[in-house]
C-alpha cells in the first residue's frame, strides 16, 4: 500500500513539473504545442488507484474493518498551500530519520513549489494566524432540560396495620409581643444646694399581636397594649404613691386587599386605663378606668409600609369616615372631657388617620412612632407617641418617651393652651419574641 501512495506522489511531483514547462511554453513560446501525455498518463493512474482503493474499501467494511486512511496524504489533495517543514527537510543531510511517504510528499509539494509557484494559494503562517473554524456564539445557550423523579415500585401488598392519613391545614396565625420592666431611682439630700425631692419610679409594658393573614385577600391585626407606672415622691404628703404611666388599648383592623399593599379597611381603636389618676398634693379624681372610655370605628383604606429593605415597617390608615363614641363613668369628669354637664356619653362623627411605623435603624437602635389624628370639624383630637429603644444586650433596655397632645375639645390651659406634654427616661429588663 505505500509503494502505491509513493508511486502517487512521484506521479503529482512529475504533474506539476510537466505543468510547469507547460506554463512555461505558454508563457515564452507561444507558438510551441506542448506534449501532455504525461498529464494524461498521470491522470489515469490517479483512477487507477481510486479503483483500486475502492475495492480495498469495501473489502475492508465487507470483513467489518474500518477503511485505513493515512492522513499523511492531505496536502497533497487540498488547495497548494507553502508548508515551512518542506523547505526545512530538503536542507537535511541525513534525511534516512524521515520516513520514505513522508519523503515523497515533500518532494512533491517541493517541485509544485519551484515548477508552479503561482498556483501557491496560502501559506502555513496565513493558516496559523487565521486560527480554526469556529461559530461565533453571541446568545447563551439554553438546553431544556425535564426533570424526572424516579420512584421506587411499592409492592402491592395490604399492610397488617391501619395507616392514618393526617392531613393538616395551613396556619394563618403569627402571634408577637413585647414585654419590658423599667425602674428609675433619684435621691436627693435635704440640704442639696439646688433644692429637689428623691423619688422612685417604675413602669411596666406589655404589647401582643395576634394577626391572621391568608395570603389572598383577607388580613385581620389585633394589637393590645397595656403600660401601667407609678412613683412615689416626699414632697406628696396625700399620696404615697400615685400613677405615672396608665393605658389599656386595644387596635383592630380587618382588611380587604385592594392591590398589592393597599387594603379596603374597617379598624376599631378602644382605650382607657386601669387606676384613678391624680396630681401631687391634691385629692381630686382626674381620671378613672372607664372615665373616659373611647371607642373610635372608621372605614377607610390601609397601606402596607415596607421601606430600606424592610428596616422601616408598619402601616398607614386613612379613613373619610369615623364614628367615635366617649363614655365617662363619673359624671364631674364629664365637662373635663368635653360632655356637656351631667352626660355620661358623647358621639360624633369625623375623620381619623394613624400612622403606625417602627424604624429599626440598627439591631440596637429602634424607634416606635404612632401619630394619631380624629377631627369632627368643630374638634380636634392629635397624638403623637415616639419610643426610642436602646438595646444594650437581649434582655436589658433603655427607653426615651415622647409624647406630645393637642385636644381642643377638652379643658384649656392658661400656660400651655389645649397643648399637653409627657416624657420619661428609663432603664431596665426587656423581652421580645
Amino acid at each position: 500500500m505505500n509503494s502505491r501512495l509513493l508511486l502517487m506522489a512521484v506521479f503529482i511531483s512529475m504533474a506539476f513539473s510537466v505543468y510547469g514547462q507547460v506554463a512555461h511554453g505558454r508563457r515564452y513560446a507561444h507558438s510551441e504545442k506542448p506534449d501532455t501525455s504525461v498529464v494524461v498518463a498521470y491522470v489515469d493512474s490517479l483512477l487507477s488507484y481510486k479503483a483500486k482503493s475502492d475495492s480495498v474499501f469495501r473489502l475492508r467494511r465487507s470483513l467489518d474493518m474500518e477503511p485505513s486512511l493515512d492522513s499523511r496524504f492531505f496536502r497533497l489533495f487540498t488547495p497548494l498551500t507553502y508548508y515551512n517543514s518542506v523547505a526545512g527537510n530538503m536542507m537535511v543531510l541525513d534525511r534516512s530519520a524521515q520516513g520514505d511517504v513522508e519523503a515523497a510528499v515533500d518532494e512533491a509539494l517541493m517541485a509544485a513549489y519551484l515548477n508552479s509557484p503561482d498556483k501557491v494559494l496560502t501559506t502555513e503562517d496565513e493558516i496559523v494566524e487565521a486560527g480554526a473554524l469556529h461559530e461565533e456564539i453571541t446568545k447563551p445557550l439554553r438546553h431544556k432540560v425535564e426533570y424526572v423523579r424516579h420512584d421506587d415500585v411499592v409492592p402491592d401488598v395490604n399492610p397488617e396495620f391501619p395507616i392514618d392519613i393526617v392531613v393538616e391545614k395551613p396556619n394563618f396565625w403569627t402571634f408577637s409581643g413585647d414585654y419590658y420592666l423599667q425602674f428609675l431611682q433619684n435621691f436627693v439630700s435635704g440640704n442639696w444646694y439646688k433644692g429637689g425631692e428623691s423619688n422612685y419610679s417604675m413602669l411596666a409594658s406589655a404589647t401582643l399581636q395576634a394577626n391572621y393573614n391568608n395570603k389572598q385577600k383577607i388580613k385581620f391585626e389585633n394589637k393590645l397594649e397595656l403600660k401601667l407606672g407609678f412613683q412615689t415622691s416626699r414632697g406628696d404628703t396625700l399620696h404615697s404613691m400615685k400613677t405615672s404611666e396608665d393605658l389599656i388599648r386595644y387596635t383592630g383592623k380587618l382588611g380587604l386587599q385592594a392591590t398589592k399593599n393597599w387594603y379596603y379597611t374597617l379598624q376599631l381603636i378602644a382605650y382607657t386605663q386601669f387606676m384613678r389618676g391624680y396630681k401631687s398634693n391634691d385629692p381630686k379624681v382626674y381620671s378613672d378606668i372607664l372615665s373616659p372610655l373611647n371607642l373610635n370605628f372608621s372605614l377607610g383604606m390601609s397601606y402596607t409600609v415596607k421601606a430600606f429593605n424592610d428596616k422601616l415597617t408598619g402601616s398607614i390608615q386613612l379613613a373619610p369616615l369615623a364614628y367615635n363614641f366617649r363614655y365617662v363613668g363619673r359624671k364631674a369628669l364629664a365637662t373635663q372631657y368635653g360632655l356637656d354637664e351631667g352626660k355620661h356619653t358623647m358621639n360624633d362623627f369625623g375623620s381619623e388617620c394613624t400612622f403606625d411605623l417602627t424604624w429599626a435603624f440598627s439591631e440596637l437602635i429602634k424607634w416606635k412612632t404612632r401619630l394619631y389624628g380624629y377631627t369632627t370639624y368643630k374638634r380636634t383630637e392629635l397624638e403623637w407617641e415616639n419610643t426610642i429603644t436602646f438595646q444594650f444586650n437581649k434582655f436589658i433596655s433603655s427607653n426615651l418617651f415622647i409624647y406630645p397632645r393637642f385636644d381642643d375639645g377638652s379643658s384649656r390651659d392658661d400656660h400651655h393652651g389645649y397643648w399637653q406634654f409627657k416624657e420619661y427616661l428609663s432603664i431596665g429588663f426587656a423581652y421580645s419574641f
